[in-house]
Formats: structure tokens, C-alpha cells, sequence
């Protein structure tokens, strides 16, 4: 259980310290944020390598058959092309942030933090959270014993708990309760953790693009 846990419970402590920085671009302590990300995304990816071994649904079947390749990206690109089109004011948690632009921090530092920041979202967030929600959660509603229970085994308790859960853990709820039933799905219609993955990642990595090309920092 720790094992699963643990990387969500750290990314989510460095959420919460992010917050308590300002977000006002005229403080020169708001810059101190843009240093937070690397270092959340190291701790992350530290617990993940020190716990690999644990993950056994990474390692049976490692390698996706074509069909599931091609579905997992279709999930990852239209969840991607509704998450831009859900920021609806009353489909949001809280008041609507700057973002994070990494281009504060000056033109060449900011580079390497959107560098760090797009290899984080793509890769290291999506192996955690679906580690989290749809390796131990969803499992873990059905029963505390998850290990036992098939990975993609479907409840309607436990689809509807992990996509709620997952939606109010997103400032965009409402975006986020639909990736999290598309994910759902994908995880039950393949009955593997790496398709979801990456239909994630995919999802993250074009919304990241999005947010460099246009400089829509609020996606991030």
C-alpha cells in the first residue's frame, strides 16, 4: 500500500506548500514557486525508483499490443481536447491562479523549467497517479486486500468513488471527473496499468505544447 501512496501523498505535501507562496508577479519571493516543481518531481521520481519493485502491474505484459496503443492515445487526445474546453467559472475549485510560467525565472532558466516541467506532467505524474488511483484506489474500494483484486475489475462503487475523487483532486472538477472515467474505461477495457499511462501522459504532454506554444499558463 505504501508503495502506491506514498509518491501521491508527497506530490500533494508540495502542492500544499505551494500554495502558501505568493502567486503576485510583482513579489520577488513568487519566483520561489517555479523552484518548487523540480524539486516535487525529483521526490517523486525518487520514491518511484525506490519502490519499482513493488509494482507488479507494470511488469506483467510490459509490452502493449497495437490495438491498445492506438485506443490509449485516442483517450489521451480527446481527453486533452475536452480538458481546454471544461473551464467553465463554475466547474473550477477556488479562484483561477496565474500558472506556472517558467519564463519568470529569466529566458535560459526558464527553458530548463519547462523542460523539467514537461517531462514531469508526461512522465513522472502519470506513472504516479495511476499507480495511486487506478492500481490502488480503485482496487482498494472493492476490497483492502487489493493486491487480490484483478487489475481493471469493474464496481460501479468503485468507478464512481475514483472518478469523483479524482475530478475534486483537479482545480477543473468537472475536466477532471471526465479524464477520470476515460481512464477508468481504458483500464477496464484493457485490464493494464501502461495503457493508462499512457493515455495520461499523452493527455499532459499536448496540454503542456498547448500551454508553451500559446503561453496559456493556466493550464498549468
Amino acid at each position: 500500500m505504501l508503495s502506491r501512496v506514498l509518491p501521491f501523498a508527497c506530490y500533494m505535501a508540495f502542492i500544499g506548500i505551494g500554495a502558501l507562496f505568493p502567486t503576485d508577479a510583482t513579489e520577488p519571493s513568487s519566483n520561489m514557486i517555479l523552484w518548487l516543481y523540480p524539486i516535487k518531481v525529483t521526490f517523486v521520481a525518487i520514491l518511484l525508483a525506490f519502490y519499482w519493485n513493488q509494482y507488479t502491474e507494470l511488469k506483467e505484459k510490459p509490452l502493449a499490443s497495437p490495438a491498445d496503443i492506438g485506443l490509449a492515445l485516442c483517450v489521451g487526445l480527446l481527453v486533452y481536447l475536452a480538458w481546454v474546453r471544461m473551464d467553465f467559472p463554475w466547474a473550477r475549485q477556488g479562484e483561477q491562479g496565474p500558472g506556472y510560467n517558467p519564463f519568470l525565472a529569466g529566458s535560459n532558466l526558464g527553458i530548463a523549467l519547462a523542460a523539467i516541467r514537461l517531462f514531469g506532467a508526461s512522465v513522472i505524474v502519470p506513472i504516479m497517479e495511476e499507480l495511486f488511483w487506478r492500481s490502488f484506489i480503485i482496487r482498494y474500494i472493492i476490497s483492502p486486500n487489493f493486491i487480490s483484486v484483478r487489475l481493471g475489475k469493474y464496481t460501479s462503487l468503485s468507478f464512481f468513488i475514483t472518478v469523483l475523487l479524482f475530478g475534486v483532486e483537479h482545480n477543473l472538477w468537472l475536466a477532471g471527473i471526465l479524464a477520470g472515467a476515460a481512464y477508468n474505461l481504458l483500464l477496464y477495457r484493457t485490464r493494464r496499468l501502461w495503457p493508462v499511462i499512457l493515455a495520461h501522459g499523452l493527455t499532459n504532454l499536448i496540454l503542456g505544447l498547448h500551454v508553451l506554444v500559446k503561453q496559456e499558463w493556466i493550464w498549468w
